[in-house]
């Protein structure tokens, strides 16, 4: 009882997601706004994307809802699940992905997101998956442990090792293997969650998703006005070519979005505004740009550790 498959809440939360988490990014921004762009998709479904550029707190934000239909899986979507390619599919979701212009403030992405594959005289296959994960660029302890508890509280109530179990994943999926570092801090990562049942998983779903404001904002306002230079502007920009790198090789919702004919400028408003890259660049011996490399761009249990 009570397991029915009920896509229509799903896609009704997603778009309360959405504007709420614009709402609250927007009040960060004193003069920038957002803009919205409706689409369609020509196989099916569309979505609405929300876009905030040039502000003085977010260089961007991209806020994207979509709701995509097909008759056969993409590639990226089947990896995991080879049984299921060749059905016909529903996605929906809400990704998003904040560039601050302060090096000081640290990237932050999140996505919630649920599946259902259908054919003809079988049982639907649906599943949710999502996350969210930071990347510092001159990290703070406190941030990074803050984060990590929002995420420890976001999952305790699923089960004592839910958490563990979905910030190992994440360590391991933003990992750039022909760089061998992680993209960041971590966070937590999920995928093909069925397991629970429907309303339990879905429960699941909304609780990530209504954890990003609350783990990301309070950093963004305790770092926000602090003065920075351009030695430090231009390491913000060079590390986020790693970011580019890795949504264009690694990241399975950007494959998704390609392989399934998503509208392009949706799926790449994750991509920040400006990054630069440099020749076999190592950073200068007990820098705070070494330490980085040195203390964070390590996985580690961040809330076992005391300082």
């Amino acid at each position: 009882m009570g397991q029915a498959i009920d896509s229509e809440a799903v896609e009704a939360y997603l778009l309360g997601l959405q504007e709420a988490i614009c709402g609250e990014l927007a009040a960060q921004e004193p003069a920038a706004g957002f803009r919205e762009d409706r689409w369609e998709r020509p196989g099916g479904g569309g979505g609405r994307t929300r876009v905030l550029a040039g502000g003085e707190v977010f260089e961007q934000a991209g806020v994207n809802y979509s709701r995509v239909t097909g008759e056969a899986l993409p590639a990226a979507a089947t990896a995991r699940r080879p049984e299921l390619a060749g059905r016909a599919f529903q996605a929906m979701g809400v990704s998003l992905v904040v560039h601050p212009l302060n090096p000081h403030v640290p990237t932050s992405h999140m996505n919630v997101r649920f599946f259902l594959a259908e054919a003809e005289g079988e049982a639907p296959v649906w599943w949710f998956g999502g996350g969210f994960d930071l990347t510092p660029y001159y990290p703070f302890e406190e941030d990074v442990r803050y984060w990590h508890q929002i995420a420890l509280a976001a999952c305790r109530p699923f089960g004592e090792e839910v958490y563990p179990r979905y910030k190992k994943w994440c360590d391991e999926y933003f990992y750039l293997r022909h760089r061998q570092e992680p993209r960041g801090v971590g966070g937590l990562f999920f995928d093909d969650l069925n397991e629970w049942g429907f309303d339990r998983c879905f429960a699941f779903m909304r609780s990530v998703g209504d954890a990003y404001t609350r783990a990301y904002l309070p950093i963004v306002a305790r770092r926000k006005g602090l003065p920075w230079s351009e030695r430090e502007r231009d390491f913000q920009l060079y590390r986020r070519g790693r970011y580019v790198e890795f949504n264009l090789i690694y990241d399975r919702g950007t494959l998704f979005g390609l392989q399934s004919g998503g509208r392009t400028e949706s799926i790449l408003m994750s991509m920040p505004p400006l990054a630069k890259w440099r020749y076999d660049w190592h950073p200068e011996p007990g820098s705070r740009e070494a330490e980085l490399y040195e203390r964070y761009l390590k996985p580690r249990d961040w809330l076992a550790e005391e300082d």
